[in-house]
């Protein structure tokens, strides 16, 4: 098993050590999130759960929102920040998770977030070639999904 770092986990160095029951809350977070519990993981996130909390296989809530086809939670993640370009610990992301699952909202939710189509191994392009998924390859097409508008710090 790979291990993930603090800061990987999107805690800060100087954290204080989490006790028992703050560690089992932080693993009901993954829960959540493969049931699909969407406000509930919002509500959390909001008060202070780190949006890009990796669990011991490295898989991010992003990823797991993705693999379980939870299309409003990915938004919500994404909305708040999630690192699409995480990999877990078997070198998948989110958006492979998703070309995975044939699921087309979730792909166009995350590549129009910057999620690179060639980023983990096997990347998001070769899942699709692999299982012949014509219609994830071409939403993976560079020009088929424009970026989501982001507010530049000057306006």
């Amino acid at each position: 098993m790979t291990e993930v770092s603090d800061a990987e986990v999107g805690l800060p160095d100087d954290r204080p050590e989490l006790t028992d029951e703050q560690v089992a809350f932080l693993a009901s977070v993954f829960d959540l999130v493969r049931d699909g519990q969407t406000e509930t993981v919002t509500r959390y996130l909001d008060a202070g759960v780190p949006v890009n909390l990796t669990n011991p296989n490295g898989d991010t809530l992003l990823i797991l929102a993705a693999y379980h086809e939870h299309a409003a939670l990915v938004g919500a993640l994404l909305d708040r920040g999630a690192d699409t370009e995480r990999l877990n610990g078997r070198g998948q992301t989110a958006l492979s998770a998703a070309v995975f699952r044939q699921q087309a909202g979730i792909v166009t939710a995350l590549v129009s977030h910057g999620a690179n189509p060639t980023a983990g191994s096997p990347d998001a392009r070769a899942t699709a070639a692999y299982f012949q998924l014509t219609e994830m390859s071409a939403l993976l097409d560079a020009d088929a999904i424009p970026p989501v508008a982001t507010a530049r710090a000057d306006d």
